[in-house]
């Protein structure tokens, strides 16, 4: 009888006491956002919102989406070009510190951060753009410069890890890594290395900063340009399904060249097809017009693609380039002939700006 009692207790402590739920990770986190929202909103993204605009600059609270629409974007891009040479202001001005600052804050308010790195080459410390001298080659596993590629991207993961709450959260981020590589514009990109190069570079830089640096905050883009036509186009240089999560397309020629709107709709298709088959997030993960010459672009060129119902119902968000004060925007500032039209584009019940990310989420 006494056995019979002590085993029932012990049976009964067993399923008392059983294992809580696992905590999700922040990265975790996001990538349910992402995929939650997928079918009820896309999410609008701009990127330098926070660091300035149309005559302004580093005005607390400033965001020239916010004094065109009434609210901030739902997500925040920043850039960390020239992080790798020590400087304290990235290849666009802003300094590292408020892009830490800006990153913080969006992510307290609800928003989604993705970076973007545009390095200068370790070989000859040019820019991105400059195309005059090979460089994968000589920074992936085995080139000449290996070594001094793993500094550069340790100064990019201690920023990284660097983006932290007062509470100790390390902020999960979206990071869009060696995108564009179709075009020709890039010391990564078409002309200047290998398809198989570029792979090697994406899984190596990747598996560094997670593995090596501890960055495990990160969810991971791959974004060509719109130089492909077929899946098989689009994946030339994709470097794995364990190194991606979210599946996007950059373009800004489809979408301000006439008679190409479809085109830039055919190749989300690709590109959702791709995700959904995947179990990933899709997005176009930048676009823009530069300067908006054509004042309907907004509703006539973006809400078009935007629009399309297997795009509406799949892709997770959408960003478009910054507004420089002195050289160029791809958002309208107040008074803009294009404003009207942009405010008409995000009042649309399928585009979602941070008030409508926020809510959702409260609502889960």
């Amino acid at each position: 009888m006494k056995a019979y009692l002590w085993s029932f207790l012990i049976l009964t402590l067993t399923l008392s006491c059983s294992a809580p739920e696992q905590v999700k990770s922040e990265k975790e986190k996001l990538f349910e956002t992402l995929l939650s929202v997928k079918g009820h909103g896309i999410l609008f993204g701009h990127q330098d919102t926070y660091a300035y605009g149309y005559t302004w600059n580093d005005v607390e609270g400033n965001s020239d989406v916010k004094r065109v629409t009434g609210d901030y974007p739902a997500v925040f891009g920043w850039e960390l070009g020239g992080i790798e040479k020590g400087v304290v202001a990235n290849l666009d001005t802003v300094s590292f510190d408020n892009i830490r600052k800006y990153a913080i804050k969006a992510y307290h308010q609800g928003g989604i951060n993705t970076f973007s790195w545009h390095p200068f080459s370790v070989v000859d410390r040019v820019d991105s753009w400059n195309t005059d001298n090979k460089v994968v080659d000589k920074i992936i596993p085995g080139g000449s410069h290996h070594e001094a590629f793993k500094k550069d991207l340790d100064a990019l993961a201690n920023f990284l890890n660097s983006v932290v709450t007062e509470e100790g959260i390390k902020v999960p981020f979206i990071f869009r890594p060696w995108h564009e590589m179709d075009g020709t514009w890039f010391w990564w990109g078409v002309e200047s290395c290998t398809p198989e190069e570029l792979k090697e570079l994406f899984r190596f830089s990747i598996d560094y900063l997670r593995n090596e640096k501890g960055v495990n905050q990160m969810l991971v883009a791959y974004s060509p340009d719109r130089n492909f036509y077929t899946r098989q186009e689009y994946l030339t240089w994709y470097p794995g399904d364990e190194y991606v999560d979210v599946i996007g397309m950059d373009n800004y020629y489809d979408l301000y060249t006439d008679g190409l709107v479809g085109e830039a709709i055919d190749k989300l298709h690709i590109v959702i097809d791709y995700a959904n088959e995947k179990g990933k997030v899709s997005a176009l993960t930048e676009t823009g017009y530069e300067n908006i010459p054509d004042s309907t672009w907004y509703t006539s060129k973006l809400g078009k693609v935007l629009a399309d119902k297997k795009v509406a119902e799949n892709i997770s968000y959408t960003l478009v380039w910054r507004n420089d004060p002195l050289k160029h925007f791809f958002f309208p500032y107040p008074g803009h002939p294009s404003a009207k039209y942009a405010k008409e584009f995000l009042k649309r019940e399928e585009m979602w700006l941070l008030n409508d990310l926020t809510t959702f989420k409260k609502q889960q």
